[in-house]
C-alpha cells in the first residue's frame, strides 16, 4: 500500500457500502418523486417540492459522510460517552421545547427545518455500548456487567417513551441481537421469545372460552406453554434430574384431568389449576435451590415465576400502557378486530397498492394508488408500497436484494475488525438497519403491526437519512482505522 492510501481514508474506505448506499438512495429518491408529486408535475428539482427537499438532505448527507471519513477514528471511542450523556440531556428536553406533531413531543424546529433527536440517539447509543464492551475486564457473562449494558439501552428508551414516540423506542431492541453476538446467554433470547408468545396468545385469545368449561384459551394456552418451558429448561440446564421427566408427566396428568372434570362434571376455570401447579413447581424449585446452592435451580424458578406474572400484566399493558391508536393496531395485527376503515385502513390500502403492481409494476410515476393518494404516509412510513405498484414484484425484489447485500457486507466488515469497540459498533449498526427494514416493509404488507418507523434510505425526511448516515460512515471510518493499522 502506498503511502497516501494509508493516509487519506477516502481511498481505503470499503466502496461496495458506499455504492450500496448510493443505490438506495438513488432508489429512494425515485420512490419519493412516485409518491410526493402530483399527475402531470414534473419538476423534481425545487426546493419547495418534497423531491427537491429530499435531494438537498441527499447532498448534506454526502457531504456530513465525507467530512467524517476525514475524521481520526480515534475521536469517536473517546468521545463515546460524552455525546452519549449530552444526547440524554436533549432527549430529556425534547417533549418542554418540541411541538405537537400528530401527538408526537419529538420533533425540535430550527426555523422552517425540523429534527427528530431520537433518530440520532441510535448512533450515539451504539458508540456509548462498544466503548463499554470493549473495557478491559468487561464479560457479558456476568451479570453486574449485563445490567450496564441493558442500562445504556433502556435509558434513551424510556425518554423516547416520554415523547409519545413507541415506535422509536421499540427500535432499541435490535441493541439486543448485538448483546447476544457478544456472548449473551441464549436463555435471555429464549425469555424475550417467551414473552412475545405469551403476550400474543393471551391477547389473540382472550375473549375465547374453551367448550363447556369457564376457561379462557388465552390464559389456559399460555400457563400451559409456561409449564412445557419450564421443564424444557430444567431438561437442558439440568440434565442429570430427573425433574423435567417427572414435571412433564404430572403436569399433563393433573391439566387433563382438570379439564375433564370441568368439560363432563362441574364447569369451572381450568386456568386456575395450572396457576396452582405453577406455583407449586415454582416453590419446588426454590426449596432445591435452597437445599443444594444450585443457582440454576433458582434462575428457572424465577423464569417460571415471571412468566406467570407477565401473562397476567399482558392485559394491563394493552389497555393502560399503550396508547388508544396504539392498541388498536395491535388487535387488528392479531385479528382481534377487523376495522378497514380505521386503524387498518393504512395496511389495507397498502396492501392494495403492491397487489395491484404486479408482476413488472404500473412503471415510474404512473402507480394510480399512490397519485391518488389513496395510502397515508405514502413517502414516510409506506413508502414501500411506491415501489411495489410502480416497480412490481421485482422492484420490491430488488431492493430487499440491496438491503440484504448491504447487511450481509456489514457482517463480513464487523467480524473483521481487530478491536471489540469496532466490531460491536458494526453489530449496532447493522441491527438498526435489520430492525427497520423488517418491521417497515412488514408493516407495509401487513405482516407486523404499523409502529411508525422509517425505512433507512427511502422515506422522506432529513432526521432518518442523516441518522443512518451517521451510523454507516462513521463505522466505514473505524473499518478504515482498523485496516490501516494491520496494513491491509
Amino acid at each position: 500500500m502506498s503511502y497516501s492510501q494509508r493516509t487519506n481514508p477516502l481511498l481505503q474506505v470499503d466502496w461496495v457500502v458506499i455504492l450500496l448506499y448510493i443505490a438506495l438512495l438513488t432508489f429512494g429518491w425515485f420512490s419519493i418523486c412516485g409518491a410526493s408529486h402530483e399527475i402531470g408535475d414534473t419538476d423534481f428539482f425545487n426546493m419547495a417540492t418534497r423531491t427537491g427537499k429530499q435531494l438537498m438532505w441527499i447532498g448534506l448527507g454526502f457531504g456530513l459522510g465525507i467530512f467524517l471519513l476525514l475524521l481520526d477514528e480515534r475521536y469517536f471511542d473517546i468521545t463515546a460517552n460524552v455525546l452519549y450523556g449530552l444526547m440524554m440531556v436533549v432527549l430529556l428536553i425534547t417533549p418542554f421545547v418540541a411541538q405537537d406533531t400528530k401527538g408526537s413531543l419529538s420533533w425540535i424546529s430550527f426555523g422552517s427545518v425540523k429534527l427528530q433527536p431520537a433518530e440520532f440517539a441510535k448512533c450515539v447509543t451504539a458508540l456509548a455500548l462498544a466503548k463499554l464492551i470493549g473495557t478491559y475486564g468487561f464479560d457479558m457473562t456476568k451479570y453486574r456487567c449485563m445490567a450496564k449494558a441493558v442500562g445504556l439501552i433502556l435509558l434513551p428508551m424510556v425518554l423516547i417513551v416520554l415523547q409519545k414516540e413507541t415506535g422509536s423506542a421499540l427500535v432499541y431492541f435490535a441493541f439486543f441481537l448485538m448483546l447476544y453476538r457478544e456472548g449473551m446467554p441464549g436463555s435471555f433470547l429464549f425469555t424475550a421469545v417467551a414473552a412475545v408468545l405469551y403476550f400474543v396468545i393471551s391477547i389473540q385469545h382472550a375473549d375465547i372460552q374453551m367448550p363447556s368449561t369457564l376457561t379462557p384459551v388465552g390464559e389456559f394456552v399460555v400457563l400451559l406453554l409456561t409449564w412445557v418451558f419450564t421443564t424444557g429448561l430444567l431438561r437442558v440446564y439440568l440434565p442429570r434430574t430427573s425433574h423435567a421427566r417427572r414435571f412433564l408427566l404430572w403436569g399433563s396428568s393433573i391439566a387433563l384431568g382438570g379439564w375433564l372434570v370441568s368439560r363432563f362434571i362441574v364447569p369451572y376455570d381450568v386456568a386456575w389449576v395450572l396457576v396452582g401447579l405453577c406455583l407449586l413447581m415454582v416453590a419446588y424449585l426454590f426449596w432445591y435451590f435452597l437445599d443444594t446452592r444450585v443457582m440454576r435451580y433458582l434462575y428457572i424458578a424465577f423464569f417460571a415465576l415471571g412468566s406467570m406474572m407477565f401473562i397476567y400484566s399482558a392485559d394491563y399493558a394493552l389497555n393502560r400502557v399503550l396508547q388508544p391508536h396504539q392498541q388498536s393496531r395491535v388487535k387488528v395485527l392479531l385479528g382481534v378486530e377487523e376495522d378497514k376503515s380505521g386503524v387498518g385502513y393504512n395496511v389495507n390500502q397498502s396492501k392494495i397498492a403492491i397487489g395491484s403492481g404486479g408482476f413488472s409494476g404500473k412503471g415510474f410515476m404512473n402507480g394510480t394508488q399512490t397519485k391518488l393518494k389513496y395510502v397515508p404516509e405514502q413517502d414516510t412510513d409506506f413508502i414501500f408500497c411506491t415501489v411495489g405498484e410502480e416497480e412490481g414484484f421485482v422492484g420490491g425484489t430488488v431492493v430487499l436484494l440491496l438491503f440484504l447485500a448491504l447487511i450481509l457486507r456489514l457482517i463480513y466488515l464487523s467480524e473483521r475488525q481487530t478491536t471489540v469497540f469496532g466490531r460491536v459498533y458494526g453489530y449496532c449498526v447493522l441491527s438498526i438497519l435489520l430492525f427497520h427494514v423488517l418491521i417497515n416493509i412488514g408493516m407495509v404488507m401487513g405482516l407486523m403491526p404499523v409502529i411508525g418507523i422509517p425505512l433507512p434510505f427511502f422515506s422522506y425526511g432529513g432526521s432518518s437519512l442523516w441518522g443512518f448516515t451517521l451510523q454507516l460512515f462513521i463505522f466505514l471510518r473505524i473499518d478504515v482505522g482498523n485496516q490501516t493499522r494491520l496494513g491491509c
